[in-house]
Formats: C-alpha cells, structure tokens, sequence
C-alpha cells in the first residue's frame, strides 16, 4: 500500500486516503458503514460473504468493498438502489439455512448476523423448505459448536493458517453442503484457538466454559490485563452478579492487537476452584481452625519477631510468585527489610545466580513488540517461546513469514508454527558448548565489537560447527537481528555462562539482546526490590541476602511466601518440600488450601487473586499498566498488599502509612525517576568466573532431565483451570526419551517406569519421543507427577517397573 494520499468519495463525502488502501478500510476510518461478515482486518482477504458490495462511478457491476483499492478520483456509493437490493439478496441467502436459535444463542444481543440483518435485510424471507442441519463437531474443552449458524465465512479457517499457525479447521463438501470442521475429528491443539470464538460472527463457536451462562446484556464489562506471562495482554472481563462469565481480548496494537492465549482466556476458571481458601486459618496442635484476621496476623507477628529475636532476621526467607503485583513486591521486601532480613526472591525456579550483580536494571526483551516483529535474523536460546510467550511467538512468526531467518538452540525439539532456519538440539549439558561455538565463530571470522581478551582466549580452544558457524554468520549480517533467552535458559545450570556468552555474541552481531522471563511481573519484582542483592529502583545494597536456591538449600526458621507452592513453583520439588516441613514456622499468603500446604504450613492467609485485585504490573517492554479489581474476592480474602500493608503497621516499621494502593506505586515511581533508567540494554559482563566452565558439562554420562515449565503449570491459578487441564497441552505426564534409550532400556510401546532423582522416586509412564536428544529424559516440572523429584535439570536413572 502506498504512502501517497488521493482523494475519493463516498456516498458524497469527500476524502483523502492512502492510495492503494482497500475501500472498506477508507470507509471505516470515515465512519462509513459498509456490512460485512468475511472481511476482518487482521486476516486476509476473502471476498466470499459478498455483503460489502458497492457501486462505483463507472464500473458496470457491483464490487467487495474489501478487494477493491482505492484510486484517485473514486467514487464509490454504499447506499444506492442496486447496493441496496443486493444487499437484501445476500441477507436472504445467508438466512436460508440459519437456524432461529436467537432466543438461546449465546451470540444473540452481540451478533453480527443480528445486527446486519437488522441494518441491512428483509423484513420476511420467501423460503419455506425445510433448513439443512449440520452435526456439532467435539473439537476439544473449551470451544462449542452449533455448526447449523455457520455462515462459512472462513475466518477461522484464515485464522488458523495466518495467525496460529495451525491448520486445524476446513470447509468440507461444496455448495449448499459445505461444512467446516476438523476433517478428522480431533481437538484444537492451538494455544490460540480461543480466538476463534470473537472471530465468529454468529454463533457457531462460542465458549464451553460460559455456555447458556449469561446474556450479553445482562453482563458488565470492564478492563483488566492478564496474569501469566509478560507480555500483558489487555482483557476484558464479562461479569454477572460478581462472577467472571468469560474473558475477551481488549485491543491493543502495541501489546497484544486483538489476541489473547487461550490461558489468558480462560484461567479464569481457577477463581472458583473448590479448593479456595476464603478465610485466615492457624495450625493449633495439629489442627487446622478457622480464625478472625486479628489473630492470624498476631500470631504471625509473634512467631516473626521470636525468630528474628532468637535466631537472627538472617534466618527469615521470603518467596513471592512472579506474578505477584508490583505494590506487593514492593510492600514484601519493606516489611522483610524492616525486619532486618535480607532473604527475599521471586526468581523461583532460577538455579544460577553468579551473574546477578551484573544483570540490567532488569532483564526485558531490549526491543518493543513492533521491532521483534521487524526482525531479520532470531536466535532463540532455551526457549520454547509458543508455549511460553505466545503472543510474543506470534509477533516472531509474523517475522518468519516476511522471510526473517530464526534460529534456535534447545534442549527439546519443540514443534514451531513457523520454518527454522536451522535448529541445534542439544543435551543441557552441551548446550553451554554449543553456545560457546557460535560465540567462537566470531572471533575467527569477524573481529570487530568490544570484548576481553581474556574471554577470546577461553574461546580458543572451542571448534565450531558448520550449523554454529552459519548463526554466527547470519547474526553478523549487519542487518536487524535478535538474541532471545528463553525460560530454559532462565533456569539452566549455567545460567550465568549463557547470559554471558549470549551477551558476547550479541555485542559482536550488533544484535538486541532480549530475555523471555517467568511470570506476568518479573520485570516489577526487579524494580521493586524483590530481590537478595537489590533493592527498590536497582539500588544496590551493602550486603547481600540468600537467592531462592540458597534459601531451600540452606533451610530458614521461617518463611514468608507469597502466592507460592513451594512443591510446583520452586526448582527443587523435594529440597523445597523438605525446607517447608524443618522450618519452625511457615506464613502462606495464598489464594488456595492444598495438602501438601496444610502439612508445612503454620498460618494460611487468604488472598485475592488477578481480577480480585488491584496493582500494577510491568511487561516486557517495560510498560507500567495499572489493573482494578472487578469482582470481590470470595469470603474473607483481602489483597495481599493490603495484608502486607497491615503487617508492616501492626510490627511498628516506618513507611507504612498508605491509604491506597496506588500510593504504593507511586512513590515506587518516583523512587525510580529519582534513580533514572540505567541503560536500555540487557549485557551481562562477568566473563572473568567463566574459566573453565566454557564448554564444561552440567552432569555427567548418567541421565539428564530436561525438566521446562508446561504452558498450563506456570501458577497456581492456571494449574486449577480445569477446562485447560483438559487440553492436549496439559494431558497426563509421562517420561519422554528417545528411540536410542528407548533400545538401550528395551521400552517398546508404552510402559510404566521408577524415575530415582535426589533419592526419591515416581512410578510413570514412558514412551518413546525422538524429539528428545541422547541421554536426556524430558519430564516436567511444576506437574502434580512429578512433585517430590529433584532438580529440574538434575540427573535421573529410568528402571523398568515389573
């Protein structure tokens, strides 16, 4: 499309557009209704509804307002006779077939063959046969089908092929037979494929989990953002009688355009999980009671205070979930500080914490949305970005499309919606090797960029391969290019080699260097202090707590956590149990009441969850985005910065005189306005501890698990969404090893297994998945399965059961 204006006219409104821009949009940008069905402006074009004809001046016969450009001197009309009448003809065929199902639909109030047939159609229809009726499809748990509205405007078909990148649906049969659906009847796999449901412009496809829930004027609507990772998609919630109906995305072009993952979507689900924790309980002889807040919060302040008196503020560790809100990052570290103690974390699942003091103000994709999209050349270290980020997978496979080159190095070989141009898997205990050989290439082919030659010289004894040295050579092409480390790398055992070397590669590329973090909010918690090392805007302290890892390893008399399951949300299941269940006291702020919780536990204070509650949470890109509560949390749950705000006051600490949340947040602002922004980019420097490591192994020749965070495990939330339990995403976990082990071991087919890691065992299931390198077992983390197994990148042995 041309940048060039022209003038053209519509309806006798005259008007300056860009030349070339289809007719649709020109009109639209004007406030010129012109009806449609198959046309959105996100997908490609269709033309088969046929509902936006109109004329234009000089052209014998009617055109689709969405397949016809804009010229200079146009003339074009959306309300003669002829586009009047033909508009009427198109109303009475779509409305042949469709069933009059308004009364029950879930669509009806809000849809689109409603509105148009309203604006646009007849008053009666001369059909009186018999309507064809089409059987529902079963095409998984979280979207319906009544295939009898549909209208085959194919927006989903388009969907799946352009934006999810999965062709899962299809028009099959022709004419008046046509019908779409999976072919082979399966589920939708997509973790995308909620959209389909705001797509629809009937109601074909609507949502499992609020089907016959509500009328869509009988629901409020109101915004909020989503909660898992750290894109910060924007939502709206649909709410009747306080009660979430459903969740729909809120555009925005910058951050999410007019998408969201179908765990934003639907984790919803998780706030009325049975398991709830709607008042503040205590542990007396043994015995879980129900008490009021004073005395759960005095009882908390006199087990803290005789730690700290005892056994010194040092043995106090606090956990907070990364996806805890910035105010309560903020107000947790206040507290513990206050206190005198210095253990706080929220990097749960991290193992490597050498590089810390050289990390960036903090750790962000280094680039907007927009610019990722632009990217010519990706490198993707540890990650499997679709499952992790997928709306920031989106923004690389639109990149992919254009003809971008992407890379990855992993430790699975992880199925993407676009073509690799090229892939490394590698065992975790190469992967340092084999990232280092793409590093080395650059000093033997390209000797520009700064760096030490103490770290060239650790490089010297490292021979790349041809794979390696085609990256090098692509990321060294001068033109946009990106490094990305992802969650494996996160939460590798030599995280800090590959910040390190990924740092080096990206100074020598010239590349922008970005980091997928865990989490909603891991760039708040970094802000906010919710870190051993730093404090509120990055500054530095004089002596440094324990990391997440030091704290488990080590053991504490207590512990603080905030929205955590030790057991699925720490990188050591067993070490993390185990810390919980020595200490002396254990203070869960939580939003549910598990078991294992009641078993470790001392004192379990109910809090509110993402659309209970109000906050702040910093994406990505380092955008602040503030969030109201929209519906009240159940019982007696109060927001977790307002428990923290309480306990700050009732333990006598300075600074705790808020009135209202955002007062929290903005004298964080200004505390870091007063630091400024301390660079844009992410560079981690610390090349000098590497020594021999380059190259080095995690483990040794035994078994190395490959132990990533599935995309419907990553909080606790989202783990109690049952309908997302039910997807192909979060099916039983079994213990996956190659065709080479599987021989070695004699598995044939699928058998049950004993997994020993860290003197525990599990009893599970294993097959046979050659996506899995030599000598590696993927079994996830953060999995009811595999709670009580050790490191999440520790070594295993697999015996045969039976």
């Amino acid at each position: 499309m041309s940048e060039q204006l022209v003038n053209i006219e519509i309806d006798g409104i005259s008007l300056r557009v860009e030349e070339g821009q289809p007719l649709i949009d020109a009109a639209d940008a004007a406030g010129i209704i012109i009806p449609r069905f198959c046309y959105h402006k996100k997908l490609s074009v269709a033309a088969n509804c046929r509902m936006c004809l109109v004329e234009v001046e000089k052209v014998p016969k009617l055109l689709p307002a969405c397949t016809t450009p804009v010229t200079d001197g146009m003339r074009a009309y959306t309300r003669s006779p002829m586009v009047l009448s033909a508009q009427k003809a198109v109303m009475e065929f779509l409305l042949i077939n469709h069933p009059l199902d308004c009364p029950i639909c879930d669509q009806g109030g809000e849809c689109e063959l409603q509105d148009v047939s309203m604006g646009f159609g007849g008053d009666t229809s001369r059909f009186w046969e018999s309507k064809r009726v089409v059987q529902d499809k079963d095409i998984g748990p979280l979207v319906a089908t009544d295939m009898t509205r549909c209208i085959h405007c194919t927006r989903c078909v388009r969907f799946g092929e352009e934006i999810a990148g999965q062709r899962e649906l299809g028009a099959i049969g022709r004419g008046e037979n046509v019908e779409i659906g999976t072919f082979i009847e399966k589920n939708l796999d997509s973790e995308l494929s909620g959209n389909i449901i705001d797509l629809c412009p009937v109601g074909a496809l609507t949502s499992k989990l609020s089907r016959y829930q509500a009328r869509a004027w009988e629901m409020q609507q109101l915004p909020g953002v989503a909660p898992h990772d750290a894109v910060g998609s924007n939502l709206y919630f649909h709410i009747k009688d306080n009660r979430i109906m459903r969740v729909v995305p809120r555009e925005n072009e910058t951050i999410n355009e007019v998408w969201i993952s179908d765990r934003d979507r639907f984790s919803y689900e998780g706030l009325y999980s049975e398991d709830r924790l709607q008042t503040p309980m205590i542990k007396r002889n043994g015995q879980w009671q129900s008490v009021s807040w004073e005395t759960a919060l005095s009882v908390v302040i006199e087990k803290l205070q005789r730690i700290v008196r005892e056994d010194g503020p040092e043995n106090i560790g606090a956990l907070a979930s990364p996806g805890a809100t910035l105010e309560e990052f903020y107000l947790i570290q206040k507290v513990l500080r206050g206190l005198g103690c210095r253990n706080i974390d929220h990097r749960l699942h991290a193992q490597d914490f050498r590089n810390q003091k050289q990390a960036p103000f903090f750790p962000w994709l280094g680039q907007s949305l927009k610019e990722l999209e632009e990217a010519d050349v990706v490198l993707l270290i540890g990650s499997n970005c679709r499952k992790e980020q997928p709306l920031i997978n989106h923004r690389i496979r639109r990149a992919a499309l254009r003809g971008a080159r992407i890379f990855v190095l992993n430790p699975i070989d992880y199925p993407f919606n676009y073509p690799l141009a090229g892939r490394l898997i590698v065992s975790p205990v190469d992967m340092v090797a084999c990232l280092a050989e793409i590093a080395r290439a650059f000093v033997s082919e390209r000797e520009r960029g700064n760096t030490t030659a103490e770290f060239e010289k650790l490089l010297s004894h490292v021979n790349p391969g041809a794979a390696q040295r085609e990256i090098a050579e692509a990321l060294g092409s001068g033109m946009r290019t990106t490094v990305l480390l992802g969650n494996l790398a996160e939460i590798h055992p030599q995280a800090a080699t590959l910040q390190v070397l990924a740092t080096y590669i990206a100074g020598r590329s010239d590349s922008t260097l970005g980091v997928l973090t865990i989490g909603a909010n891991s760039a708040g918690a970094w802000i906010a202090g919710a870190l051993p090392h730093r404090g509120p805007a990055g500054r530095s302290l004089e002596k440094e707590g324990l990391s997440a890892r030091a704290m488990i390893a080590r053991g504490c008399k207590g512990y603080v956590l905030l929205g955590v399951e030790p057991e699925l949300d720490c990188a050591n299941s067993h070490m993390a149990f185990d810390a919980m269940t020595k200490a002396a006291f254990v203070v869960s702020l939580t939003a549910y009441r598990t078991n294992s919780m009641e078993n470790y536990a001392d004192v379990l204070l109910p809090i509110a969850l993402f659309a209970e509650n109000t906050g702040t949470f910093v994406s990505t890109v380092g955008k602040w985005q503030n969030f109201v509560s929209v519906v009240t949390p159940p019982g007696k749950a109060w927001p977790a910065w307002k428990i923290l705000h309480v306990l700050g006051d009732l333990l006598g600490l300075k600074g705790f005189d808020y009135s209202e949340v955002t007062e929290i947040r903005d004298e964080l602002q200004t505390l870091v306005q007063d630091v400024g922004f301390p660079g844009q980019r992410n560079e981690w420097g610390n090349y000098e501890e590497l020594n021999e490591e380059i190259g080095g192994k995690v483990g040794t020749q035994q078994l190395t698990r490959v132990g990533d965070i599935p995309i419907y495990a990553v909080d606790p939330l989202v783990r109690r969404a049952m309908s997302l339990q039910k997807t192909t995403d979060a099916l039983e976990c079994k213990v996956r090893i190659n065709g080479n082990l599987a021989g070695l071991l004699g598995v044939r087919g699928e058998k049950l297994t004993l997994v020993h890691q860290d003197g525990c065992q599990k009893t599970l299931s294993i097959v046979v998945d050659d996506r899995v390198p030599d000598r590696c077992v993927w079994l996830p983390t953060g999995v009811s399965e595999s709670v009580g197994l050790g490191a999440n990148f520790g070594t295993v042995s697999l015996e045969l059961a039976g």
